[in-house]
């Protein structure tokens, strides 16, 4: 089966939705049914996600990209450390 990739902004509309659904006296299983995504999925958006806001998610994002681009500098650094260490010592 295929996967479909959402967007952030997609999963908390979706949760927003079941949400509504949920209290107007659906189950969770329909919910899921009905959005077309497995209760699993459903509990891990809930636990990822949970009451964020769309600009807590939009900040969520950018936290999550500059994080990375950080490790990638210190990942360089690193390495760029070992290789002046190594040649300090005469080994090459």
């Amino acid at each position: 089966m295929k996967r479909k990739l959402h967007t952030p902004e997609q999963i908390v509309k979706k949760l927003r939705e079941a949400d509504a659904a949920i209290a107007a006296g659906s189950t969770v299983e329909q919910v899921c049914r009905q959005l077309g995504i497995s209760d699993a999925t459903y509990y891990n958006w809930r636990k990822q996600y949970g009451r964020m806001k769309l600009d807590q998610i939009k900040q969520f994002k950018s936290l999550q990209k500059e994080n990375s681009q950080l490790k990638k500098l210190v990942a360089e650094l690193s390495l760029d450390k070992a290789i002046l260490e190594e040649a300090l010592r005469g080994n090459y």
